[in-house]
């Protein structure tokens, strides 16, 4: 077997497919949350904080300016990511269990 025929088998092989379909929907699920926690949820948690911009929140250390506030923001999106992964994990294995399926 050549080393393309090779190439070809493993790359069309079903959880290689699965997994490149993953990344790219997880990629674009990433910006949704992005846009949704900068746009709309860290706005208003700003207004309830009496008008705290998180995008300009920083500290100076030196020459350097660490800002903090986009690093709380990015765990946020985390946080948001990892609620919604854990619900559609717990539905499918829900799904998988209800199903008579093993695990």
């Amino acid at each position: 077997m050549s080393i393309i025929s090779e190439f070809k088998e493993f790359t069309m092989k079903g959880n290689v497919l699965d997994l490149a379909v993953g990344v790219i929907i997880g990629s674009a699920f990433s910006k949704i949350v992005d846009s949704l926690v900068g746009d709309v949820l860290m706005p208003l948690i700003g207004i309830l904080l009496k008008g705290v911009d998180f995008n300009t929140l920083s500290y100076k250390v030196g020459e350097a300016e660490l800002f903090y506030g986009k690093a709380i923001q990015a765990s946020i999106n985390f946080i948001i990511i990892a609620i919604v992964l854990f619900l559609i994990l717990k539905a499918a294995n829900k799904g998988k269990i209800s199903s008579g399926k093993a695990a």
